[in-house]
């Protein structure tokens, strides 16, 4: 079962209690005609209300942490422990990337910035599958980490539409083996 799949049980669980609940208040609702029925009913209810709060606020809470608390977010203020910078620019409808390779086994640090428009930079592996993704935005440096384990010709293309020519809004960059392989 993966991450999401866990959050949107939990998410659906906490739907069903709620509803229930509620159908359960709306049941009881109207069955005392005394005063004091009338005030425990309502005390009840706010009792309920805010365990029920309580319970989808604490497990917000924790889904959040569980989900985000290794999304891997280097620091943007200091220089980060990298093998090699590469400096990204994005501009309508191309990329400048100097270096434009590195070796097997290096990490990388891609600091991403644009020229005109916001632009998304993600970095395809060889096989197809997106390996980090950041966002290109003008007079903004974002940095991004990546270690590069695998050899081959990786594609860095646009995730954000920028005008008439985002779609071939592409270039590469070369992972050579490591010296000594």
């Amino acid at each position: 079962m993966t991450e999401q799949d866990v959050i949107w049980t939990i998410a659906l669980s906490g739907i069903a209690i709620v509803s229930l609940v509620f159908i359960w208040i709306l049941l009881g609702a109207g069955k005392s005609d005394d005063e004091a029925g009338r005030s425990r009913a309502s005390a009840a209810t706010r009792r309920i209300q805010t365990g029920l709060f309580a319970v989808l606020l604490l497990g917000f809470v924790f889904g959040t942490w569980a989900t985000l608390h290794n999304f891997p977010i280097p620091r943007q203020d200091t220089a980060l422990q990298a093998d090699q910078v590469v400096d990204v620019t994005a501009r309508m409808w191309s990329w400048t990337m100097q270096p434009a390779s590195t070796e097997a086994g290096k990490t990388v640090e891609f600091r991403v910035t644009s020229a005109d428009v916001n632009h998304g930079f993600a970095l395809y592996a060889p096989d197809g599958h997106i390996v980090i993704q950041t966002q290109a935005m003008p007079e903004y440096t974002n940095k991004v980490l990546y270690r590069f384990d695998v050899p081959g010709t990786y594609t860095v293309q646009c995730l954000e539409y920028c005008g008439i020519g985002h779609a071939p809004m592409k270039t590469t960059f070369v992972v050579a083996a490591a010296k000594g392989e």
